[in-house]
């Protein structure tokens, strides 16, 4: 794309295919990471302050509703992920019209599912919670918080979709600054409505829509006023068979991807729910570090994945294989780092949570440990799906998804129950290993092939 085509958007924007590789993709990356990472804070500070000011029973509600939103907003997030990458494919091949028409059809189209998705949850609210095996103790507070967060995610749609479509265009740092703002709304919220006023979980569940509600709308102020290259044309609003068949087709395989890994998270979840609301409670927290732990690695294949895209949609082939070999290096130096304190210091960060509960602390040090040794298995993997989902092959993502996902649970399931939680833990890492050498070796038939 030529500088006078980047420069019609007038915000902020990366062009990718040219100049160096490993800088501006980890440059690109950071940003990503850092949004990410406080998006966490929406869920992780409802969990430390409902665990430290409510109780053990409202901590394994809102963890174990973690599970269950990630699964639902995975559809949301998948479908905004799709068309992101075909938005940089545009952005790449200097097609701003095409880019313009594709995010109307892509707005349209996930907006529509979003909205049934909302309607969804609601009515079947209650056989949800049964089929998840919650406790009796649980389930008022899990009730409420999914009523209430539920109303939210119609503004994570919005938030995400113009996430991912600055994103597309090599703007990762304007995200970041409104989630910024809407993460430190939330933790002020929680404050003040938990403790403060004694709202319990439904105080937690609002501070959450709120602050949602926030990052949503000043981001849609922002694109407005700051990119008029992005908004859309009378001429635009037709969707058109062709370009509705191509959207669809990126946006529900990386969406089936995405709902696939979070219904296999579930699933497990409801395994886990069935050895009582210790585990239920260390397991949710374990999940929120290992969020922290592997989130800049999830969000650095996002980046390599626009990259991959850009370089794809202008044809530059050699550059995706040195992009390729420079993401692989620095993903790994990063998780064996990350991997070596987490093991070392799995007490602390789960004492950090949850307070003086020696039972939960021991129960999620031990899954730290186990898991988080093999952050290297996961950042791989994390690697493959981006580089197929830009590369045209979105389908293949899907493929190791269920690789890995279908191991974890088939050994969960299979093996836990008679020989302990242990076998929960490790099913995790196999299944990382699995699918990486699946994708590997696809990775390398095409490579023949070409």
């Amino acid at each position: 794309m030529t500088g006078a085509a980047t420069r019609l958007f007038k915000g902020r924007s990366t062009d990718l295919t040219r100049g160096g590789i490993t800088g501006p993709m980890l440059m690109f990356a950071l940003p990503m990471t850092v949004g990410n990472l406080l998006q966490q804070c929406y869920n992780i500070a409802d969990t430390v302050i409902v665990g430290r000011f409510v109780g053990p029973e409202a901590l394994a509600a809102v963890g174990s509703s973690y599970a269950l939103m990630s699964f639902l907003l995975s559809v949301v997030i998948g479908l905004c992920m799709g068309s992101g990458v075909l938005f940089s494919m545009r952005f790449g091949a200097g097609d701003r019209s095409g880019l313009r028409q594709c995010a109307f059809t892509s707005f349209v189209m996930t907006g529509a599912v979003t909205m049934l998705i909302t309607a969804l949850i609601f009515i079947f609210l209650n056989p949800v919670i049964r089929l998840m095996n919650v406790p009796d103790e649980v389930t008022p507070d899990m009730r409420i918080y999914l009523a209430i967060t539920s109303a939210g995610i119609p503004m994570t749609f919005i938030y995400n979709f113009l996430a991912f479509l600055l994103r597309s265009i090599g703007n990762s740092l304007t995200p970041l600054w409104f989630l910024g703002i809407a993460a430190g709304m939330n933790i002020a919220l929680d404050l003040l409505l938990i403790p403060g006023l004694g709202m319990g979980t439904e105080g937690a569940a609002l501070a959450t829509v709120i602050s949602q509600t926030f990052s949503a709308v000043s981001l849609a102020w922002y694109v407005w006023r700051k990119y008029p290259g992005l908004r859309i044309r009378k001429e635009e609003t037709r969707i058109e068979r062709q370009r509705l068949k191509l959207i669809t087709g990126y946006s529900f395989l990386t969406c089936a991807q995405q709902s696939v890994m979070n219904f296999g998270i579930l699933m497990v979840q409801g395994l886990v729910n069935s050895f009582g609301t210790a585990v239920m409670a260390a397991f949710a927290t374990a999940v929120k570090i290992d969020s922290f732990a592997y989130m800049p690695v999830q969000d650095f294949g996002n980046a390599f994945s626009t990259f991959i895209a850009q370089n794809h949609g202008a044809g530059k082939t050699d550059r995706i294989r040195k992009g390729l070999k420079s993401a692989l290096l620095c993903a790994s130096a990063f998780s064996i780092a990350v991997s070596a304190v987490t093991f070392l210091f799995a007490p602390a960060m789960m004492r950090l949570f949850v307070g003086n509960e020696p039972e939960v602390i021991s129960i999620g040090a031990r899954y730290l440990r186990i898991e988080g040794g093999f952050y290297i298995g996961i950042a791989w993997l994390f690697l493959l799906y981006g580089l197929f989902r830009a590369i045209g092959r979105p389908g293949f993502s899907l493929v190791l998804t269920i690789i890995s996902l279908g191991l974890r649970v088939a050994i969960s399931y299979s093996l836990a129950p008679a020989s302990g939680l242990d076998w929960i833990w490790w099913s995790i890492p196999i299944g990382w290993f699995v699918a990486d050498l699946a994708g590997a070796m696809r990775w390398l038939t095409l490579r023949k092939g070409s």
